[in-house]
This record gives C-alpha cells, structure tokens and sequence, in this order.
C-alpha cells in the first residue's frame, strides 16, 4: 500500500486511489457528530447556492454550513458541533458546505473512493483501510480554507498514516493537547467564542470516539455521504 499526504485543495485534485479528504476542525468532525446524534443523511456540497437550492427540493433539510468559520446568513446552524440541536437534526437531511472540506471533496475528482478524515473517528478510518487494501491511499490535509497549511490536519494524516503502517505514534495525545496554543488556539480567543465555541475544540479531538467511517458516494442528486459502521 502506498501512502501520500496531499494538500489543500490543488492536493484534492491530485489525491488519487483511496482518498481521506481530512477536515478536523471542524467539517468532518461535526459529520461524524450528527451522524451519532442521529441524522439521517448529509450531503457535502461545495457551492452555497447549491446548499440554498436544496431548500426547494426538500423544505425540511437542515442546512448547514460556514465561511471564514461564521454561520452563513439563511442556514439552520454554523459548522460547530457544540451548537447543533439534536432535536432538531435528528432524523433529517443534512445539507453541508464549508470553506475547506466539503470543498476538499467535490474537488476529489480522480478518486476511487472517498472518506472523510477526523480524529474522532481515525482508528474506524485505518481499520476500514486496511480491509480495503487499496494500492494507494492519499491522505488530503485541507488546511485552512483549503488554502493554507493547518497543524491539525497535517498531525491528522501523520496520526492515520501511523495506524495504517503500525508505527506508533506515541505522543499523539499530547500533540493534540498542544494543539491549544497552536492549530486550535482559536477556540481559546474571548473575542471569537461565538464562531469557535471552546467545546468544539474538544469534540474534535476526542480521538477514536466513533467506530463509523463516512464514505462519499454520487447520488443523481449530487453527493451524498454514508455512515458505515466498522
């Protein structure tokens, strides 16, 4: 098996074989989120207009998305998953867009085979993998807004790149740990709590909570992801 670490959004473009579109804070994460708190489908898609168009085909789906990380204007909840109502998601047609990672995935276009990158989940996601047994598997870091380089998402693909290749890794819990005063520093500031709940920070690095991979299939209805349990 051969591994690559791809980045950004050129680097989803190129990713091929088995591709993880890797989005910790907080795209992906928060998928794996409500998907435990019981939604029944999301669909990533990359364009905002295409998230308001849903709207029309279904009044009942939840529209959820962000850009430079605040809520956008006519959505039912930002990309936090600290402020998601499960009541209200429970049951429902998620509609996603973000900055990074579903951009990171609609990009994904020489791709096999789609996952979803977390930590939360990272232990399913090697497992998952490993079963596959593809000849090559590309790790994409999305980085900030799919432009810049993020801490979280580069230790991401070193954390699932270690699982893949049964090499320890066995300072991982205090590399996430010091992600507070780096990659993660922003759900620390006052001045941006109500864009990055400090809680969110945690939810996102609660590593290997979910035993479920999120793999990205194409529907007539554009794509879709789908909640498989490992």
């Amino acid at each position: 098996m051969e591994i690559r670490i791809n980045h950004l959004i050129e680097g989803a473009r190129q990713a091929e074989g088995l591709v993880v579109i890797i989005d910790v804070f907080r795209a992906f994460s928060l998928e794996c989120w409500l998907y435990a708190m019981g939604a029944e489908e999301i669909r990533p898609v990359g364009a905002i207009e295409d998230a308001l168009a849903w709207r029309e085909k279904d009044p009942e789906a939840i529209l959820i998305g962000e850009r430079h990380g605040r809520k956008l204007d006519g959505f039912d909840f930002g990309n936090s998953p600290s402020t998601v109502d499960p009541e209200i998601i429970r049951g429902k047609r998620i509609i996603h867009t973000t900055s990074a990672g579903t951009q990171g995935v609609a990009n994904a276009i020489h791709a096999e085979e789609i996952l979803t990158g977390s930590f939360v989940n990272a232990q399913a996601i090697a497992g998952y993998i490993r079963q596959r047994n593809p000849e090559i598997v590309t790790l994409v870091c999305m980085g900030k807004e799919g432009l810049a380089a993020a801490e979280e998402d580069e230790l991401c693909a070193l954390y699932l790149q270690s699982l893949l290749t049964g090499e320890a890794m066995p300072d991982i819990e205090e590399r996430l740990q010091a992600l507070r005063t780096g990659g993660g520093r922003h759900f620390f500031d006052p001045e941006l709590r109500d864009v990055f709940p400090e809680k969110d920070f945690w939810m996102c690095i609660d590593r290997n909570r979910f035993s479920f991979v999120i793999r990205i299939e194409s529907t007539d209805d554009g794509l879709v992801s789908v909640k498989t349990d490992f």
